[in-house]
């Protein structure tokens, strides 16, 4: 039975709970402080931030090349410059 007020951040912890519902302390972690920042991705306070390794986890290795869409503006160039022209001389 979890008790009344997590012993880790101090909220309210619901009768019925598995674990509490702001930190993430539970029975099985033993209401423990780390409990909250396991598997989350978080470095600890020890741990040093590498912000490399940070993005190769959050956005993967690969990079988004945008699509080259140039030749598409100069082909909508030629069509209207064709279209006005035929306009013009009729």
């Amino acid at each position: 039975m979890p008790p009344e007020t997590c012993p880790n951040c101090g909220a309210d912890v619901p009768p019925k709970a598995k674990a509490c519902p702001e930190c993430g302390a539970d029975e099985k972690t033993g209401w423990s402080e780390t409990a909250y920042a396991r598997n989350l991705g978080i470095p600890e306070e020890d741990d040093e931030f590498d912000y490399n390794e940070f993005v190769k986890d959050e956005f993967g290795q690969e990079r988004i090349k945008p699509r080259n869409i140039k030749w598409i503006w100069w082909i909508t160039a030629v069509i209207l410059i064709l279209l006005l022209l035929t306009v013009f001389l009729r």
